[in-house]
Formats: structure tokens, sequence, C-alpha cells
């Protein structure tokens, strides 16, 4: 697998039991439940690929994500993953350690 090139992220990895770096694996998940989506960016712990959500959208209804943001979130487009994984802000709201 190919890691993007964005910023990489300490958090306790349950996989190892301890903090290590996760990196940016360019995948979304995208889950709908009833009327509302769920979307998340996967990061992957260096040393064990245990993975980890970070949260892009959360309970928002679908017409809240424009129809051409949604269809590069389904098609795990790179370049919105690495715009995402490059995002202080973004890593922040996830509560993540910068590395």
């Amino acid at each position: 697998m190919s890691y993007l090139n964005t910023i990489k992220v300490w958090h306790r990895c349950s996989g190892c039991g301890k903090k290590k770096i996760f990196v940016n694996t360019g995948k979304f998940r995208v889950n709908a439940n009833g009327n509302r989506v769920d979307v998340w960016l996967i990061y992957q712990c260096e040393k064990c690929k245990h993975t980890l959500n970070l949260t892009v959208y959360e309970r928002k209804r679908p017409g809240q994500i424009s129809v051409e943001e949604y269809q590069l979130l389904m098609d795990n487009d790179e370049g919105l993953a690495i715009s995402y994984g490059n995002d202080r802000g973004f890593l922040k709201r996830n509560k993540m350690e910068i590395k």
C-alpha cells in the first residue's frame, strides 16, 4: 500500500499498546445510516498497520455535501485525501498530536 506524503500524527495504537506514528492511507470510509452520512479519512499505524478513522463529516444530510465532493470521497480521490491530510485544523479537530 502506498501512503500519501501528508502530515504524520501521533496517537495511542490499540495494536501496539503505546503511542505510535499514524500515516494517511488515502482512503475514505463513507457510511450512510438512514438520511445521514458519516465520512472518515483512514490513517494507519506505521508499525502494526492498525487503523484509525478521522472524522471528515458526522451525521450530515446528503444534501449538505456537494455532489462533486461526495463523488471524490466515494472514489478515494488522492488529491482530496492529501488536502485533508495536510489540514492542521482538520487534524486538531480530530484531537491528533501532529508530528
